[in-house]
């Protein structure tokens, strides 16, 4: 084959490879938290005074690491595996298994800004691929030391 055939064979194949780059990017872009719809969303004041008020409990889950669960996190709420990594996936699914699909489930996670938290997105796609139907996702600007501790709102710490 003539060098010019291969360079052309090349161009013609390069799109193709790039494939499964395209798919991963748009399937990581569903998937962050920018994806997940207003409607789906609450402001840290809104989920606090829902708490206060105790009517509507809502299942709570935190979805980031361990530690930052150990070192505080909202009351009542339980730790639900990294929403990044497989093995946090199966666990939240445990979480939710017994629930009904239309119980109303917070979840949370705050290591970093929203822009860049790569727990929160998979966790909420993840319960909307199994049918859950009554989410929420606490808006967590910076992270949750100071859009959740730092406002006074109440945490715990330990397990």
């Amino acid at each position: 084959m003539s060098i010019l055939r291969s360079l052309a064979l090349c161009a013609l194949l390069a799109p193709l490879a790039a494939l499964p780059a395209r798919a991963q990017f748009a399937e990581q872009s569903q998937s962050s938290a920018s994806s997940i719809p207003q409607s789906h969303v609450i402001q840290a004041d809104a989920l606090n005074q829902l708490l206060q008020a105790g009517k509507q409990k809502p299942a709570l889950l935190q979805v980031g690491s361990h530690l930052m669960y150990m070192q505080a996190h909202i009351p009542g709420s339980q730790y639900a595996g990294p929403g990044s990594q497989p093995e946090g996936l199966a666990k939240l699914r445990t979480h939710v298994a017994k629930l009904p699909k239309d119980q109303l489930i917070v979840l949370y996670c705050g290591c970093c800004p929203w822009n860049r938290c790569p727990n929160i997105g998979p966790a909420y796609a993840e319960l909307a691929r199994l049918g859950y139907t009554n989410m929420k996702v606490l808006y967590i600007a910076a992270n949750f030391g100071a859009d959740w501790v730092s406002k006074g709102y109440a945490v715990e710490k330990g397990e």
